[in-house]
């Protein structure tokens, strides 16, 4: 008899069914199970309106988690960045997988660089970060750009460049690296200049909390530096009580000496939209060798940055 397939809850659009594909074949490696995507339609994906009016971060993962409490799934995966930062008691996050491309990518008309854009190009992004970071980019290199809010699937975001609505949009590299559309990219925009969204390229597998073989299975999926990144940063997400509706872009990164790895860095940044002011701060620390450890050095940025008048930048915190 064979073994009774573990059901894996995903959203349907195709990046969704694309990266619950490979953690399938991944999970029925280490558990010798065959897995069975089971599609669910969130909220967030029927929804038309912009993600800031619809309560921002949740709106992917609501319907998921609730498939999961009922038991109609086994485990879901989510992109790391769309969890809220509170984890609820009934589930584990059982694994996080080693992170794809962290950065933003421009899809630009003509092959054009960001640098190369014309003074006035309209660029979409339905992130604020986003906005803040592109507008600030732009202003130093002496260009003015108008940030247009758009939402979608990567289709439709990049048929606004194709049908010449905008000049280009801004998605995440790794969205498109697991679709298999890297090569419409015109620009790889640097972490040193665009900060990611806490979580950007990570992916979350999480499972009830009660089913210790299933958490040992996927743990084994895990990977402890790509956790530890993340969890930092999305501290400092919490820390600063800024839901996906505020500009918040956080990365955290391993430096090393040689082979051996020796700190983490967490750069954080928050604006205002229009980039005319962005709070910009770092801190270096030992490898967070547990959760407790990643959370403080999160927490530690945040309370920096806010003295730094990051509060003052986020505008109405919807509660």
């Amino acid at each position: 008899m064979t073994e009774q397939a573990l059901r894996l809850g995903t959203r349907r659009s195709r990046l969704a069914m694309a990266q619950s594909g490979q953690v399938a074949d991944a999970v029925s490696q280490v558990t010798g199970r065959p897995v069975e995507l089971v599609e669910i339609t969130t909220y967030g994906d029927t929804s038309r309106e912009h993600l800031a009016q619809i309560g921002g971060t949740g709106v992917f993962v609501t319907a998921l988690r609730e498939a999961l409490l009922r038991g109609e799934v086994d485990f879901a995966v989510h992109s790391l960045k769309d969890l809220p930062t509170g984890q609820p008691d009934e589930l584990a996050l059982a694994a996080v997988p080693v992170r794809a491309d962290v950065r933003d990518v421009l899809i630009a008309r003509d092959g054009l660089t960001f640098a190369e854009l014309p003074d006035g190009a309209r660029i979409g992004t339905g992130s604020p970060r986003r906005m803040a970071q592109l507008n600030a980019y732009a202003r130093d290199l002496g260009l003015t750009i108008e940030t247009v809010p758009i939402r979608g699937n990567i289709d439709t975001r990049i048929g606004f460049v194709r049908d010449g609505e905008l000049d280009g949009v801004v998605l995440a590299a790794a969205g498109l690296q697991r679709v298999g559309r890297t090569h419409e990219v015109t620009d790889f925009l640097p972490v040193d200049i665009i900060l990611p969204a806490p979580g950007q390229g990570a992916l979350a597998i999480e499972c009830a909390a009660d089913n210790a073989d299933l958490v040992a299975a996927l743990a084994e999926l895990d990977d402890p530096y790509t956790r530890a990144a993340v969890t930092a940063e999305r501290s400092l997400l919490a820390a600063l009580e800024a839901g996906c509706s505020a500009p918040v872009g956080a990365f955290a990164d391993l430096l090393a000496d040689g082979q051996t790895v020796k700190e983490l860095r967490l750069r954080g940044v928050v604006g205002t939209t229009d980039g005319s002011t962005l709070v910009q701060l770092s801190t270096t620390g030992p490898v967070p060798e547990t959760h407790d450890q990643a959370m403080a050095l999160g927490r530690e940025l945040a309370a920096e940055m806010l003295a730094k008048g990051a509060a003052g930048l986020m505008g109405e915190r919807v509660h």
